[in-house]
């Protein structure tokens, strides 16, 4: 009975080991298609070359360019020289010549720190302020008027009667008198009469003076 199952043991053992085997090779096949080497391109033969003919040689006047081979009428640039035509040498006395120029101008010379500002003629006309219309002015306010009240007179028939003085001029008035042709007593009052001047229908109260 021991030995039967010693044999199925070597069997189990021997099949695990070729499907190892075999996923093994399984792996290295899928890594060397995967990360190996490319191929190759295949090799092409090479072409020969063949030497232009004169004709289709460009002549002297035309340049090479790739872009205008197959253009007759295309311009063709000329060729003024080469690197070798440039002159690097420096010329001191053009130089020194160059730094001896004077500035010359009337105005600022901007390359000198030392040059004064250029003079800015002032204005000879004043300037005009702009007219703001406000209408027509008003008018001149009205003249004092020029009465002096003094006292009282004795009242008759029931009537108030006051002292105006004008200038050198005396008058007696009642309420509603005209004095001097231009002034009308309006009312009088214990301490002040109030007096309105016709001409401009300005009233005003005059104290009475000691």
């Amino acid at each position: 009975m021991a030995l039967k199952v010693g044999a199925e043991d070597k069997k189990k053992l021997y099949l695990a080991t070729g499907l190892g085997v075999v996923m093994l090779i399984l792996l290295v096949r899928f890594l060397w298609q995967t990360f190996g080497p490319s191929p190759s391109a295949p090799e092409t033969p090479p072409t020969a070359v063949t030497a232009p003919s004169p004709a289709a040689s460009p002549t002297a006047g035309e340049a090479a360019h790739p872009s205008s081979a197959g253009l007759p009428y295309a311009r063709q640039a000329s060729k003024v020289g080469g690197l070798a035509a440039l002159d690097p040498t420096l010329h001191p006395e053009i130089m020194r010549q160059a730094e001896s120029l004077a500035y010359t101008g009337n105005g600022r010379n901007i390359f000198s720190p030392f040059s004064a500002p250029a003079a800015i003629p002032k204005p000879i006309a004043p300037i005009r302020q702009a007219h703001v219309d406000t209408g027509p002015p008003p008018p001149p306010p009205p003249p004092p008027i020029n009465l002096g009240f003094y006292g009282y007179a004795a009242e008759k028939t029931g009537q108030k009667q006051v002292f105006l003085l004008h200038g050198a001029d005396i008058f007696i008035a009642s309420e509603g008198d005209i004095v001097d042709r231009r002034y009308r007593v309006v009312k009088i009052g214990p301490v002040s009469v109030q007096v309105e001047d016709i001409p401009y229908h300005n009233t005003q109260t005059l104290p009475l003076r000691q």
